[in-house]
């Protein structure tokens, strides 16, 4: 039997600063293309779990140890990134201290809903508004069939 081919699989999460005023939520800028700004994030070692791939990714863009709060959704639309078909599980998580770019990272910024940035990468604006539903609701991302 051979091999399935599927989507490569992806984690990112959304960090809240819980030591800084207003909880801003860190956003990297991309260094390699599609370029803009993303939510933290990256692919899924093999032998890994989605978990422990979140904090991993975070560690090694924004130099931040995180505490997963929350499985905000899974996001898997074939078009949400232009490169490949990539499944990505987005996940809450709480940080204190500022993060460092490092890795993928040009740069990061602190931001809310109030001042984001108007070039956000893939499908990071619709992941950002689940995440400010969750916010004011509790409520995790819809499934969209």
């Amino acid at each position: 039997m051979s091999k399935p081919v599927t989507p490569l699989l992806a984690a990112d999460a959304i960090i809240q600063l819980m030591d800084q005023p207003g909880r801003p939520f860190v956003l990297i800028e991309r260094k390699y293309p599609p370029y803009g700004w993303a939510i933290p994030g990256g692919f899924v070692d093999v032998g890994e779990t989605v978990e422990a791939a979140a904090i991993r990714e975070m560690r090694e863009e924004t130099c931040l140890e995180v505490t997963l709060t929350a499985l905000l959704g899974i996001y898997s639309n074939p078009n949400r990134d232009s490169r490949n078909h990539t499944v990505t599980a987005v996940y809450v998580a709480e940080a204190y201290g500022l993060p460092q770019a490092a890795d993928d990272a040009k740069n990061f910024g602190l931001f809310t809903f109030d001042n984001l940035p108007e070039s956000l990468a893939f499908d990071h604006a619709l992941v950002l508004q689940d995440f400010q539903n969750y916010l004011h609701s509790g409520q995790v991302t819809p499934l969209r069939i």
